[in-house]
C-alpha cells in the first residue's frame, strides 16, 4: 500500500514545488498571456466597432449617393427642359426675324419697283416730249419753208391775239 499512498515528505515537496510552479507562472506567464487576451479581445471588439462602423458609413455614403444621383437626374432634366425651353424660343425668335425681315425686303422690293416704273414713265415722257418736238419741229419746218407760210402764220397769231 505504501506505493498507493503517498509520504507526506513526498506530498510537501510535490505542493511545494506545485506552488512555486504556480507563482511563478502566476508571475511571469499568467499576467503575460491574460494580457494578451484582454488585447486580442480589445482588437476583437474595435474590429467589431469599425466594421460596424464602416458598415453605417456605407450606409450612409450608399444614401448620399442616391441622393447624388437623385439630385445629378433632377439637374440632368432641368437642363434638358432648359436646353429644349431654349431650342424653342430661339426657333421662335428666328422665325419672327425672318417673318420681319421676309416683311422689311418685301417693302423694299415693292418701293423699289415703284421707284423704276416711276423712273421708267418719267424716261417715256422725256422721250415722248423729244420726240414730240422732234416731230412740231419737222413739221414747222415744212409748213414754214416759205416766206408767204410765215407771213400767213404770223397773221394769224396775231388775229388771235387780238380776239382774246
Amino acid at each position: 500500500m505504501e506505493l498507493v499512498t503517498p509520504g507526506i515528505g513526498l506530498i510537501f515537496w510535490m505542493t511545494t514545488t506545485f506552488l512555486i510552479v504556480f507563482f511563478l507562472l502566476k508571475k511571469f506567464a499568467w499576467g503575460p498571456i491574460l494580457g494578451m487576451i484582454k488585447d486580442r479581445e480589445k482588437s476583437i471588439e474595435d474590429a467589431l466597432k469599425k466594421a460596424e462602423t464602416a458598415k453605417e458609413d456605407m450606409k450612409l455614403f450608399k444614401n448620399q449617393g442616391e441622393k447624388l444621383m437623385n439630385e445629378a437626374k433632377a439637374e440632368r432634366d432641368a437642363m434638358l427642359r432648359e436646353a429644349r425651353e431654349m431650342r424653342e424660343s430661339t426657333i421662335n425668335e428666328a422665325k419672327t426675324k425672318a417673318g420681319a425681315e421676309a416683311e422689311r425686303i418685301m417693302v423694299a422690293a415693292r418701293a423699289e419697283i415703284q421707284n423704276e416704273k416711276n423712273q421708267a414713265i418719267n424716261e417715256i415722257k422725256n422721250q415722248v416730249a423729244i420726240l414730240s418736238i422732234e416731230i412740231a419741229e419737222k413739221i414747222i419746218k415744212s409748213e414754214l419753208s416759205s416766206d408767204q407760210k410765215q407771213k400767213a402764220l404770223v397773221d394769224n397769231l396775231l388775229s388771235e391775239i387780238k380776239l382774246n
